[in-house]
């Protein structure tokens, strides 16, 4: 009788883990699109010809800067350093929304593909989090796809840099709409399972798969709509 009233209190105090997990990565990932917003709207605002001068080495340097910031929050992911990192890493992220909603905003109905985007990717990651939350066990096999469609995309993000390929390019985004896509679920069902114990690194992930998804979707709706930026 004891025996199993120990059982059962530690799947409690588990189960109670996992949801205040999942509550502070949900609160977390909220709060992260505020320094997104403002950095936004500051990109909309600024000039990027200084890339223009030499896209290659731009390319590779504000890659190397966001897998910095990456790096540093999940180093500190154990205090609330780990949380500054995080609002300096999405308002960086959100700078570099410019020149893509700028283009955006500059064709016909361009604010209506914006929102057409922002609802898609709000969709994707509401049902994929509603999948994750209904799956009964820890998709292991989708974390082992995932580690190589990380490799595979990385490779070609930085062959793309080189070869400025349309076509090539659009699809990387597509790949990335389904790379995203299961990341959230993966992500989301980890924390749910008990996979993923540190909120701070959960929402790291959750908004990287949210951002691509977002940048991916727009930029292939641009395309078909006859407004390729490439």
């Amino acid at each position: 009788m004891n025996f199993q009233n120990q059982v059962y209190q530690t799947s409690t105090m588990s189960s109670d883990v996992r949801n205040e997990v999942l509550k502070n990565t949900y609160l977390l990932l909220a709060l992260s699109l505020i320094p997104t917003a403002i950095g936004a709207l500051i990109g909309i605002n600024m000039s990027f010809m200084f890339l223009a001068a030499s896209p290659i080495m731009g390319s590779l340097l504000l890659i190397g800067g966001m897998y910095f910031m990456m790096f540093m929050v999940e180093k500190n992911k154990h205090s609330f350093a780990g949380i500054v990192w995080l609002m300096a890493f999405t308002f960086l992220m959100g700078v570099l929304l410019g020149p893509l909603l700028q283009f955006a905003l500059r064709v016909p109905n361009g604010a209506s593909l914006v929102l057409l985007a922002a609802l898609l990717t709000s969709a994707v990651f509401f049902v994929m989090s509603a999948i994750a939350f209904a799956v009964k066990k820890e998709l292991s096999g989708v974390g082992n796809f995932l580690a190589i469609g990380a490799v595979v995309l990385f490779i070609a993000i930085i062959a793309n840099i080189f070869l400025r390929m349309p076509g090539f390019y659009l699809a990387i985004c597509g790949a990335f709409v389904i790379f995203s896509s299961l990341m959230i679920l993966w992500q989301v069902n980890q924390v749910v399972r008990g996979g993923e114990t540190n909120y701070i690194s959960a929402t790291l992930t959750l908004y990287i798969s949210i951002y691509n998804l977002f940048t991916s979707l727009l930029q292939i709706i641009l395309a078909f709509s006859g407004n390729d930026r490439r």
